[in-house]
């Protein structure tokens, strides 16, 4: 009986010059998209604060319709969540989640009545915490 043998290949696998090859690639590919992801993902933060200040300014406004006034500097955004002691006609909440109350970057959003580019401001200091700023960290507002 005569045995069957496959031919025996001495090419099997990758040389350490092709993987050599394809790392530099993948290098090259990262380095390009890298920071093209880096800035979309910071413009991103900006415009969901750009988002959820329109949804609070909106919810300011449904509180005003039932309460007859904005809530007082003291009672702050808080008064869009639960009811102040003083908010007669209060028919909230007004937004459901204290957290919608939180900017991007984890920090409170601002408040102030009267404001100064309308009846109300709301608006966030961006990452940098700073007044002003360019890019992520300029500041983000109701105006």
């Amino acid at each position: 009986m005569k045995k069957l043998t496959l031919p025996r290949r001495d090419d099997a696998g990758f040389t350490l010059l092709e993987l050599l090859v394809v790392l530099a690639i993948l290098g090259l590919l990262a380095a390009i998209i890298a920071p093209q992801v880096i800035k979309y993902l910071g413009t991103s933060r900006t415009q969901t604060a750009k988002v959820q200040i329109q949804n609070v300014v909106a919810a300011l406004e449904l509180y005003r319709l039932d309460v007859g006034r904005y809530p007082t500097p003291q009672e702050g955004l808080k008064a869009l969540v639960s009811a102040p002691q003083t908010a007669n006609g209060w028919n909230g909440p007004y937004l459901k989640k204290e957290s919608a109350l939180v900017d991007p970057w984890g920090d409170p959003y601002l408040y102030k009545v009267p404001g100064e580019h309308g009846e109300v401001d709301v608006f966030s200091l961006g990452s940098d915490k700073q007044p002003g700023g360019t890019g992520e960290a300029a500041d983000v507002g109701s105006w």
